[in-house]
C-alpha cells in the first residue's frame, strides 16, 4: 500500500468531493513502489482545468498550463501539479504535442506516457492502476516503452536520453526493444534544447550505474557530445595505462564522487588525448598537453550545453590540471591553495585518485592512502590558519606604496612576501614583512 501524503490526500479528496477521478501518478507511484522518498506528488483527474479552477476556488493555485490541463496546488508552501486526463496529438517538433485532447478515462491519459514504470496511477481506495505492466518491470528492473518504442520516441526525442537516466539512476536494465529503438532514433536527439540534453545527461551521469550506461550507449551519448567519439577504442599505448581513452574515461566517471561537477569533469578530462597522441622511437604512447586540449573541448561542450558560469568554470580548471603534480608536502599544498582554493584543491585530489584508479596500473590501496596523505596535509594547513594567499598577508599595497614601491612593483613585492612565507623565510608578520620587503623590493 502507498502512504500518500496528507497534503496530497487532501487534494485527491477535495476533487472526489466534487465528483471527479483523481489519483497520484507517475514518479510519486515509482518511487513509492521501490522504496524511495517521492521529490513530487503529482496528480491526474478527470476535472477539466475549468472544473478544477472551481473545485480550488478557495486554495493557493498557480496556472501552471491550463492549455496542457495543468494548475499547481499550493498547501504548506508546497506544489502539487494537478493534470486533467488527456492525449496527445500529433509530435511534429519531436518534442511537444501540437495539441492536447482532455479525456476522462485515468487508463487513455497512462497510455500516453512514456515508460511503464511511469505509466502507473494510485488512490487510497481504489489502489493502484497498472495497465502497462509497470510493477512487473520494477520487479523486473527493466526500463520499457509504453506501447510501440518507436512510436514514443518519435513523439519527444529528449525520452531516448530519459531512458537512459533512468536505467542509471535505478541500475536497470533496458528492455531490447526500447533499447533497439533508442539506437535507431538517435539522432532526432540534434532536435532538443541543449537545456533540457544538459539536465538528462547530468543526471545520467550521477546515476550508480552510469559506467554502465556509458559503456553500453556511448554512440547515442556522441550524438549530443561528438567529441567524444575519436576516445573510441583509442589505444594509449602506454604502460600506465591498461585501457582504451574511452574506458578510461568511463572507469575515472565512475570512481569520483556522483556530483555533476566531478562526474562531468572526469567525463571529459581526457577528451584531448586522441588529438595529443604521438609515438616515441621504441613504440611508447605521449599525449604532452592534452590536458589544455582537453578544457579547450570542454569549454565548447559546457558553452554549448548552458552550463552555467560557475560550474563552467570549475570544471575547465579541473579538466586542464587534472595531472598536476602533488605531493603531500606542506609547501606544495600552500601553493596549490593559493592557485586553486580550498575547494577547488579538494575536487583536485578526488580528480587525481579517480584518473589513477581508471588507469588500471596502480594499486588500489596505494592510491587511496596518497589521496589521505594529501588530505591529511591540506587539513593540517587549513587547520593552522597558515598563510597561502595574498589576502591572509600581514601587510598590503599600501604598506608597500609607503616603502616607496609603485605601479606593478607593488604586487611584484606583494608576491614575492607571499613565496618568502610559504617558503618559511620570513613569519607572517606585519613588521618582519616589512623589513624583508625592505632588504628585498627596494633595491
Amino acid at each position: 500500500m502507498i502512504q500518500v501524503p496528507e497534503n496530497a490526500r487532501r487534494v485527491l479528496e477535495t476533487l472526489n468531493d466534487h465528483g471527479h477521478k483523481a489519483y497520484v501518478v507517475g514518479g510519486c507511484v515509482r518511487d513509492t513502489l521501490l522504496g524511495l522518498a517521492p521529490k513530487d506528488w503529482d496528480i491526474c483527474t478527470s476535472a477539466t482545468p475549468e472544473e478544477m479552477q472551481q473545485v480550488f476556488r478557495g486554495f493557493h493555485v498557480v496556472e501552471t498550463g491550463l492549455q496542457h490541463g495543468t494548475i499547481t496546488v499550493v498547501l504548506d508552501h508546497t506544489p502539487y501539479e494537478v493534470t486533467t486526463f488527456r492525449v496527445d496529438g500529433e509530435y511534429t517538433d519531436h518534442r511537444h504535442p501540437d495539441g492536447v485532447q482532455f479525456v476522462t478515462d485515468v487508463r487513455q491519459d497512462l497510455s500516453r506516457r512514456d515508460f511503464t514504470v511511469n505509466a502507473m496511477a494510485y488512490h487510497p481506495v481504489e489502489g493502484l492502476i497498472d495497465c502497462f505492466g509497470g510493477r512487473e518491470d520494477l520487479d523486473r528492473r527493466v526500463i520499457r516503452c509504453v506501447g510501440q518504442a518507436e512510436k514514443r520516441f518519435e513523439e519527444d526525442a529528449l525520452r531516448i536520453l530519459r531512458a537512459l537516466r533512468f536505467a542509471s539512476v535505478y541500475d536497470f536494465a533496458i528492455e531490447d526493444a526500447t533499447a533497439r529503438a533508442a539506437l535507431k532514433l538517435k539522432d532526432t536527439l540534434t532536435m532538443v534544447a541543449a537545456e533540457r540534453i544538459h539536465v538528462e545527461l547530468t543526471k545520467l551521469l550521477c546515476g550508480k550505474a552510469c559506467g554502465r550506461i556509458l559503456r553500453e550507449f556511448r554512440d547515442i551519448i556522441a550524438v549530443v557530445m561528438p567529441e567524444i567519439v575519436p576516445a573510441f577504442d583509442f589505444n594509449q599505448h602506454t604502460p600506465h595505462h591498461l585501457y582504451d581513452v574511452w574506458e578510461h574515461t568511463v572507469r575515472a566517471v565512475e570512481a569520483v564522487e556522483p556530483t555533476e561537477t566531478l562526474r562531468m569533469t572526469m567525463l571529459l578530462h581526457d577528451l584531448g588525448k586522441p588529438e595529443a597522441f604521438f609515438k616515441d622511437e621504441a613504440g611508447v604512447g605521449h599525449m604532452y598537453g592534452h590536458g589544455r586540449l582537453s578544457a579547450n573541448m570542454a569549454k565548447d561542450i559546457t558553452n554549448r550545453l548552458r552550463f552555467d558560469n560557475a560550474t563552467r568554470e570549475r570544471v575547465l580548471t579541473l579538466v586542464e590540471h587534472h595531472d598536476i603534480d602533488l605531493m603531500p608536502d606542506e609547501k606544495i599544498i600552500k601553493r596549490r591553495l593559493n592557485q586553486f582554493g580550498e575547494e577547488a584543491l579538494s575536487q583536485l585530489i578526488s580528480v587525481r585518485r579517480a584518473d589513477r584508479l581508471a588507469k588500471g596500473t596502480m594499486e588500489e590501496p596505494v592510491i587511496r592512502e596518497g589521496e589521505a596523505a594529501l588530505r591529511q596535509v591540506m587539513r593540517q594547513v587549513l587547520d593552522a590558519g597558515e598563510c597561502f594567499s595574498l589576502r591572509q598577508l600581514q601587510v598590503n599595497g599600501r604598506d608597500m606604496m609607503i616603502l616607496g614601491l609603485k605601479g606593478k612593483q607593488v604586487g611584484e613585492a606583494l608576491n614575492v612576501l607571499l613565496e618568502a612565507v610559504i617558503d618559511g623565510q620570513v613569519n607572517n608578520e606585519h613588521q618582519a614583512l616589512l623589513t624583508f620587503a625592505q632588504e628585498r623590493c627596494l633595491k
